[in-house]
C-alpha cells in the first residue's frame, strides 16, 4: 500500500493564487460580458526586451547548426551568464563573488522552495508575517511546521510580525531560529530594508549560527540609492546568507524562466557531530541530482539583457511599471486610502476601508469594480486588513482599474 507524505495534508486548502483564480473564473462564468482587470497576481504584461529576443533567436540558430549545437550544459549554468551577473549586479556594489558561487535556475520561486531540502527537519524556520506563501508551504511539505491554528499559523514556525508600527521590518526573534527567510523589497508589503537593519540581521545570524535566505527578486525596482540591493553589501553576510534573484520581474522573463541563487563558499551549516559543511557544495550536489539546468537559448537571452541595449531596455521596462505604481498610489491616496509601497517596489499594500476583511474587500472589488487584487490574509495573519495590488498591468488597465476602485470605495 502506497502512503502519502502526510505533511502535505497539513497544508491550508488551495494555494493562495489558485484560490484567486478560482473565484475570478467563477465570476467570469456568471458575468461573461464583464471586463475583469487583474492587479492581483504579479505577472508582467510587457514584451521581453528586444535584446533578449535577439539573444533567443541567435541561440536558437546555433542549436540548428551541428558546429554550434549545445546538449547538456553545466548544472550550475553557463559561465558566460554567471560572469555577466557578477560584472553587472554585484561588482559595482563592491561585492566580490566567484563564478562557482552563482547557480542559474528557472525561477526564484523554485529556488526558495527547494533550498530548504539541504537542511535537517529539526531546524526552526522563521518567516515574515505577512509572507510569500512558498516559504511556509515548502517547509510544511518537508515536515518542519507542526499543525496550523485557527489563524492559519503553524505551531512549528516562528512568525515575525511586519506591521505599520514597525515599518514592515520585524524585530529580531527572541527564541531560537535556524533558517530565516527575508524578502526585500518585500512581497507583499512593498517595504524596503536599510543597511543598518540588514546589518542587525547579519550580526544576529553570525551570533546564533543561523542562515538567512534572502529573496531579492525585486531589487531592480529600488530607486533610493541609500538602500541595499543585495544582502552581500553588508559585511559578514557571505558567511551566513544565501541570496535569490530573478529575471522574471527585472526583464519580463515570467514566461521564459531564468533566475539565479548566490551561495557563497564561506556559508556553512553543521552536522550533529558539530562538523561544518559548505552549503555551496551541498546545493551543487542537490542540483546535480535533481536539476538539469536552464536551456542554452534562455541563458543567452538572459545574458543579452546586460548588453548596452539590453540594460537600456530593462531600465525602460522598469520605468514603465513604476509609472503604473505611481498612478495607483496617487489615485488611491487621493481617494483617502492608506497605501504603502510603490516607491521602491512594484507592489502596493493597501489598507482595507470600512471594516471589511481582506477577502470581503477582494469580493467587493471583483463584483463591483471588476478588479482582481490579492487579499492580505492569504499572506498570513498580519496581512489581514490589507490587499496587495501590482504595477504589472498595462497602462490602460491600470488607469481604468484605479478609476473603478475609487468609484466603489
Amino acid at each position: 500500500m502506497a502512503r502519502v507524505n502526510e505533511n502535505f495534508l497539513k497544508l491550508r486548502g488551495d494555494y493562495l493564487f489558485a484560490e484567486i483564480a478560482r473565484r475570478r473564473t467563477r465570476f467570469q462564468q456568471e458575468h461573461p460580458d464583464a471586463h475583469v482587470i487583474s492587479l492581483g497576481i504579479g505577472d508582467v504584461t510587457r514584451p521581453l526586451p528586444q535584446a533578449a529576443v535577439e539573444g533567443l533567436k541567435r541561440a536558437a540558430s546555433e542549436m540548428a547548426d551541428e558546429a554550434t549545437f549545445k546538449g547538456y550544459g553545466d548544472y550550475q549554468g553557463y559561465r558566460f551568464l554567471a560572469e555577466k551577473i557578477i560584472e553587472h549586479e554585484f561588482a559595482p556594489r563592491g561585492v566580490s563573488l566567484d563564478v562557482d558561487e552563482i547557480f542559474i535556475s528557472e525561477g526564484a520561486k523554485t529556488d526558495t522552495a527547494c533550498f530548504q531540502e539541504i537542511f535537517d527537519t529539526s531546524n526552526v524556520v522563521a518567516v515574515l508575517d505577512p509572507v510569500y506563501p512558498v516559504y511556509v508551504d515548502s517547509n510544511v511539505m518537508a515536515g518542519r511546521s507542526g499543525f496550523p491554528d485557527e489563524s492559519g499559523r503553524y505551531s512549528g514556525i516562528v512568525y515575525m510580525p511586519c506591521t505599520e508600527q514597525n515599518g514592515f521590518v520585524p524585530e529580531l526573534p527572541r527564541e531560537r531560529v535556524d533558517l530565516i527567510y527575508l524578502c526585500y523589497p518585500n512581497n507583499p508589503t512593498g517595504a524596503t530594508i536599510s543597511h543598518a537593519d540588514l546589518q542587525r540581521w547579519v550580526q544576529f545570524a553570525r551570533e546564533t549560527r543561523a542562515i538567512i535566505l534572502f529573496d531579492a527578486a525585486y531589487e531592480a525596482y529600488i530607486r533610493d540609492d541609500r538602500l541595499p540591493h543585495s544582502i552581500f553589501e553588508v559585511e559578514g553576510a557571505d558567511e551566513v546568507a544565501v541570496e535569490f534573484r530573478s529575471f522574471s520581474k527585472k526583464a519580463g522573463f515570467t514566461g521564459t524562466r531564468c533566475a539565479f541563487a548566490v551561495v557563497p563558499k564561506k556559508v556553512k551549516a553543521y552536522a550533529s557531530d558539530g562538523s561544518a559543511h559548505s552549503l555551496n557544495a551541498l546545493w551543487l550536489r542537490r542540483q546535480t541530482t535533481k536539476f538539469n539546468g536552464v536551456s542554452y537559448p534562455v541563458q543567452v537571452a538572459a545574458a543579452s539583457v546586460y548588453s548596452d541595449e539590453g540594460r537600456a531596455q530593462v531600465a525602460a521596462l522598469i520605468d514603465f511599471y513604476m509609472s503604473n505604481a505611481r498612478i495607483i498610489v496617487d489615485g488611491l491616496r487621493s481617494a483617502g486610502l492608506t497605501v504603502y509601497g510603490g516607491e521602491n517596489s512594484p507592489y502596493m499594500w493597501v489598507k482595507v476601508p470600512g471594516g471589511m476583511t481582506s477577502w470581503e474587500f477582494f469580493d467587493h472589488l471583483l463584483e463591483r469594480a471588476h478588479v482582481v487584487c490579492t487579499p492580505g490574509a492569504g499572506f498570513g495573519a498580519c496581512g489581514e486588513g490589507f490587499v496587495r495590488l501590482t504595477a504589472f498591468g498595462s497602462r490602460q488597465n491600470t488607469e481604468k482599474a484605479v478609476e473603478r476602485i475609487v468609484a466603489v470605495i
